[in-house]
């Protein structure tokens, strides 16, 4: 983890005075408790899982689309903490399907629940079927599971947000936005908490386990150098999730507070350190066909090619924020985690609105980007999404 936490400017993990305070806390509560962890293979679900596992369930079952990843899950943790008394067992399955329903069925009885499933990435933005995609992940099957959760009776549901809900730029911070008021009108049937949080460093799909898949396979590094942004290790965000489950009062945001700790760092910064911890200095590059040439050669001399450019591809924001000044906060109860204090406010009509548009839409099978952004203008006042008509996937 030290070497994880280099890579991202930093010598300490964010949370360790607040795990420590609240250790005895944290086995007392899991230990006596069943879980459901949704979207559980991926990066932040993977973390999240080990972090239960390793303070004895009475029941853990995890569920998630990826076959693979779930086989991954299960043999790091069996590799890593052996095995425990309570119920651990693993469910590839597609939280919108039949399947799942029949499996919430046939029990679904769970004191927590915790969704960590979702369409992360701001390179969705360019088409209109992965943004309805979006809409259905990140909003409809967070209120499906939810529903299931309080006919089920229980006691309190997790679902993660993201920074870039907090005065967002682009349709996946949007998305989550309108998730919290989706979660807001459910509060008032079941606790819920969620969390806000940074850029999970070297999550799965992410530009810094990108990293590791150029040198794997010899290709150039490519990374923005204006672009700042606040980075948790896969540790601290399973430790981040788990604290606002167990902690969190009803309708509770938790985010890491801002410290000489926790500061932004550019892309290319943490990609140059990547480099050297790998025995090579970054050769910068100014196209990418000069990048792609030298990766044939550069390396047999200790450099890598990279290219360092500014962003202009739609959906980036200038700099990262985990609140509003709208908000109101508690920063007192916890050493390193800030607490946004909700109230049980929503627009029902709103709400309803969203509802029928996109039901009409899918009704339809027919619908534009246009639309859709349209329809998030009108749910979230000052959304400050910008169409540059360029997108990731039309760079390297």
């Amino acid at each position: 983890m030290l070497d994880l936490l280099n890579l991202v400017g930093r010598s300490e993990a964010l949370f360790t005075k607040d795990i420590a305070s609240f250790e005895q806390a944290l086995k007392d509560k899991v230990s006596s408790a069943s879980f459901l962890v949704l979207g559980g293979a991926g990066s932040i679900g993977q973390a999240v899982t080990r972090e239960i596992f390793k303070r004895n369930p009475l029941k853990l079952h995890v569920v998630d689309l990826s076959e693979n990843n779930l086989v991954e899950l299960v043999r790091d943790i069996r590799s890593s903490f052996g095995y425990i008394k309570g119920d651990f067992q693993t469910f590839a399955l597609d939280i919108g399907s039949i399947e799942y329903d029949a499996f919430i069925a046939a029990d679904g009885k769970y004191d927590y629940v915790l969704n960590l499933s979702a369409l992360k990435h701001v390179r969705s933005e360019k088409d209109p079927y992965t943004l309805m995609r979006m809409v259905e992940v990140n909003i409809f099957n967070t209120e499906k599971t939810i529903i299931q959760a309080i006919e089920k009776g229980t006691e309190k549901y997790f679902c993660v947000s993201t920074d870039k809900a907090a005065n967002p730029v682009n349709m996946m911070g949007a998305s989550k936005r309108v998730m919290e008021m989706f979660l807001m009108r459910r509060s008032k049937e079941i606790n819920i908490s969620t969390a806000r949080f940074a850029n999970v460093a070297f999550s799965d799909g992410s530009l810094l386990h990108g990293f590791n898949q150029r040198l794997q396979k010899q290709q150039p590094i490519v990374a923005p150098n204006d672009i700042k942004r606040y980075f948790v290790t896969p540790q601290e965000s399973g430790e981040l999730c788990l604290m606002s489950c167990l902690f969190g009062e009803n309708r509770d945001i938790f985010f890491p507070k801002l410290s000489e700790a926790l500061h932004l760092v550019t892309f290319a910064n943490i990609a140059e350190r990547y480099l050297k911890k790998r025995g090579f200095e970054p050769y910068l590059c100014h196209t990418e066909d000069e990048a792609r040439e030298l990766v044939t050669t550069l390396p047999l001399y200790g450099q890598w090619p990279c290219l360092f450019t500014s962003s202009d591809t739609t959906g980036e924001k200038d700099f990262e924020e985990f609140f509003t000044d709208q908000e109101a906060l508690d920063m007192d109860r916890f050493d390193s985690l800030g607490i946004i204090k909700n109230p049980a406010e929503y627009e029902q009509a709103l709400l309803a609105h969203f509802e029928s548009s996109i039901a009409e839409m899918r009704a339809r099978r027919a619908w534009t980007k246009e639309q859709l952004v349209t329809l998030f203008h009108e749910m979230i006042p000052g959304f400050g999404h910008k169409e540059t008509g360029k997108y990731l996937d039309g760079k390297m």
